[in-house]
């Protein structure tokens, strides 16, 4: 049975980070040692990113909140709230993001009543609330009350793919199943000035998003899909348990993001592919640049250079994920669905000769990879639909009157 991608859509907060900018605060933070400092400098320049989003509205260089608990623009400092008042903010703004990716899903796909949703899975690792988002989404769309619900939580930037995988096992099982998939995650709320490397780089690349997808075997009235879910495969390479990791402290989570961490996806990133690749017999002993397009998850700049490098992509096949990661930083689950949306994006390539790069149906082939906690390799093939798409609203334009100078600070 083949199990079809209606819709994918995007979503941001409001508020723009310039890196330039949130890079000057934490660099002039008082309790930085001189090491501390130039850590914040190197990570800040180094990450290959322009723009993030923040759900934290207070962090604007114009926000004169009475009682700031993120920033204080009097005195420039960037102050310590607990977790509980991050996890607060987290409730109420993560309740925005995810009803509204999943909002711009379902109206993407004209042909869908919203009592068709069958099953919803909702996927964050950055907060937590009950009743949770999942019951959010249902009461704020108007889904039958009925919808089977389920929430991956705390997984951490891999997630997506959990996600997409038990929407495929749904429609599997059940070819009347429609599946709602959103993914938000409100990293920014996590930040916080320190000496220590793991923090600095986690201030570097974090950010605020959602996306959120349809999912069905059924077809759906004047609906054209855009890609197939073909297969999914789950890795832990032998080592790394140590070097990635998110836990909970006082002061919000706490990421361990070691510099050791791209070395360990370069030493095994061949053999986390090959059983994803072995499902395929036309892939199997391939060049891997002859698929054609990689959806890589940015979980940071040298991550995307060692990938490229040990796969010897190109660079054309990098842009999806090097501009994701400089335009939006690393939003944790939601990122690898941005960079899928890129490549959706994407004009439909001529005819190929290269084995993999197309199917018999004239689809072009993707293969997806996201790492997380573990050392967590998931990866996924999906096939890109070329066919004539029917015109549809533009709801990936997120927000149409945004403009740099509503900036922040990190």
């Amino acid at each position: 049975m083949t199990v079809y991608l209606r819709s994918l859509e995007t979503a941001v907060p409001p508020t723009v980070l310039i890196q330039s900018e949130a890079r000057d605060v934490f660099a002039a933070q008082p309790g930085l040692s001189r090491l501390g400092s130039r850590l914040v400098n190197t990570c800040f320049d180094s990450a290959a990113i322009d723009t993030r989003y923040t759900a934290v509205g207070e962090l604007t260089t114009g926000s004169r909140a009475e009682n700031p608990q993120f920033f204080d623009p009097a005195t420039g400092l960037l102050l310590s709230p607990s977790t509980k008042v991050r996890n607060d903010i987290f409730a109420t703004e993560a309740t925005k993001l995810f009803i509204d990716a999943a909002e711009k899903a379902v109206d993407a796909c004209p042909g869908l009543d919203r009592g068709d949703i069958t099953h919803l899975v909702t996927v964050s690792c950055t907060g937590f609330f009950n009743p949770g988002p999942d019951y959010k989404i249902v009461r704020a769309l108007g889904l039958n009350p009925a919808v089977q619900r389920y929430h991956l939580g705390f997984m951490g930037c891999y997630a997506a793919f959990p996600a997409l995988r038990a929407a495929k096992s749904f429609c599997d099982a059940d070819p009347d199943a429609v599946v709602l998939v959103v993914c938000a995650e409100l990293c920014s709320l996590h930040v916080r000035t320190s000496n220590d490397p793991d923090t600095i780089m986690g201030s570097a690349l974090f950010a605020d998003g959602a996306a959120a997808a349809v999912i069905s075997a059924r077809e759906l009235q004047d609906q054209p899909a855009l890609l197939t879910l073909d297969h999914f495969e789950t890795v832990l390479t032998p080592v790394g348990e140590e070097a990635m990791a998110w836990n909970i402290g006082d002061e919000g989570f706490e990421m361990v993001l070691g510099t050791y961490v791209p070395h360990i996806i370069d030493d095994h990133i061949i053999g986390a592919l090959e059983p994803l690749l072995s499902r395929d017999a036309s892939l199997i002993g391939i060049p891997y640049r002859d698929i054609r397009h990689w959806a890589i998850h940015p979980g940071g700049r040298s991550i995307l250079d060692k990938v490229q490098a040990r796969l010897e992509l190109s660079d054309e096949q990098l842009v999806p994920a090097r501009e994701t990661l400089r335009n939006y930083g690393n939003m944790s689950s939601a990122t690898v669905l941005f960079v899928i949306r890129h490549i959706l994006d994407l004009p439909a390539a001529g005819a190929s000769e290269e084995p993999g790069g197309t199917v018999d149906d004239g689809g072009e082939r993707i293969c997806s990879m996201a790492f997380g906690p573990g050392l967590t390799v998931e990866t996924a093939l999906f096939t890109k639909i070329t066919a004539p798409q029917a015109p549809g609203p533009d709801a990936r334009q997120e927000r149409p009157g945004l403009t740099r100078a509503e900036t922040a600070l990190a």
